[in-house]
């Protein structure tokens, strides 16, 4: 089975300011169609790339020198509205494909969505989520470190302390996130004990 550890995550960095930030602008509800989830990252904050092209101003999505980006670092309340994965699934599929998220807040369906998809969500204070934006969009080449392990966000030689429950991030070291590949492992054990079952046994 594929090691589905996470210990640390790094990677450049990209700053998407602004508080609410729901799914619909995520992925626009027209892509919920799809039954597979493949080329969604192309279409991830569409609508509001459109916009912004309007208006004459680039989204951060759009901006060549966030192109290597991996940990994507947001505001307050990230992920709110609709219940659908679509929204991390896009996130994980654009460009190189974001890793982990770093913000004030997420709302709480996509926050588990994202642990589904073996996507740190690590929440710090406002103060330093700031710190870190300001340093992302001065540098986007600069590399940061969600160290899971010692519950610290790294950029160069600062550290910034992030919140996250004591389960999920057990889940996250143990690669126990990964529910489907924990059935699949346990695929012996799961056939044994079906077959103890008196009301499984009846249908064999």
């Amino acid at each position: 089975m594929q090691d589905s550890k996470r210990v640390k995550v790094t990677g450049c960095g990209i700053s998407l300011r602004g508080n609410d930030i729901d799914t619909d602008r995520i992925i626009p509800a027209r892509y919920l169609r799809t039954v597979v989830f493949d080329g969604l990252g192309q279409h991830a904050f569409e609508d509001d790339r459109t916009q912004s092209q309007k208006e004459g101003k680039l989204h951060p999505f759009d901006d060549p020198r966030f192109s290597e980006a991996e940990i994507l670092v947001v505001n307050r309340n990230f992920g709110c509205g609709s219940s659908r994965e679509h929204a991390p699934q896009a996130l994980a599929r654009w460009g190189r494909g974001i890793k982990a998220i770093i913000g004030e807040s997420f709302a709480e369906i996509f926050f588990g969505n994202c642990v589904a998809l073996g996507l740190p969500c690590a929440v710090v204070s406002a103060e330093d989520v700031s710190r870190l934006m300001a340093a992302v969009e001065a540098d986007p080449k600069s590399s940061l470190c969600v160290n899971i392990e010692a519950r610290q966000v790294e950029l160069g030689a600062q550290a910034f302390r992030f919140e996250m429950g004591d389960g999920i991030r057990q889940q996250f070291l143990e690669g126990r996130w990964d529910t489907t590949a924990e059935l699949l492992a346990n695929r012996r054990l799961i056939d044994e004990t079906a077959a103890r079952l008196p009301y499984l046994s009846e249908f064999r």
